[in-house]
């Protein structure tokens, strides 16, 4: 069992979302559906908590209704190892949502990620300053982060 899952509040789409996320990452599942009963919170049947697992990270998520919405103050984090990742991640999580700067994204429900190539870690944390100060550059001009101009800004081309 998992000590520590990130709890996430929505309005009312807590299983539209779970059913959202466990569609585009591996090794992902719905793990229990809580639903109001005679005494509520919601109308009888309907969904008040979801636990799910993504890439075998638990979750859990409530429709707690319009009291708190999600800022960019805390994200998912999600290492790529290829371009291909990065491309189709982007994608399936950017469709109705926004993206932003520096391999950020958010989703159509209001949850920000970051979708970055564990390359990017790498080339950051080069001892030559100088070459991770390129990188880092590179990364701050972009949107969706892109490995091979990231490796271009390392070498110095």
């Amino acid at each position: 069992m998992q000590k520590i899952s990130p709890f996430l509040w929505f309005d009312n789409n807590a299983e539209e979302a779970a059913q959202f996320y466990t569609s585009i990452f591996n090794n992902s599942r719905i793990v229990s559906v809580m639903r109001s009963g005679d005494s509520g919170p919601g109308p009888k049947g309907s969904v008040m908590g979801i636990a799910f697992e993504l890439e075998g990270q638990a979750f859990k998520a409530l429709n707690g209704g319009p009291v708190f919405t999600f800022t960019p103050a805390i994200s998912m984090f999600v290492d790529c190892e290829t371009q291909e990742e990065v491309d189709n991640l982007w994608a399936r999580l950017g469709d109705g949502g926004k993206p932003q700067q520096c391999g950020w994204i958010t989703d159509k429900f209001g949850v920000s990620w970051q979708i970055v190539p564990l390359t990017l870690g790498r080339l950051l944390q080069d001892p030559d300053a100088e070459k991770s100060s390129r990188v880092m550059r590179a990364m701050m001009g972009m949107i969706k982060l892109d490995i091979a101009g990231l490796e271009r800004a390392y070498r110095g081309e």
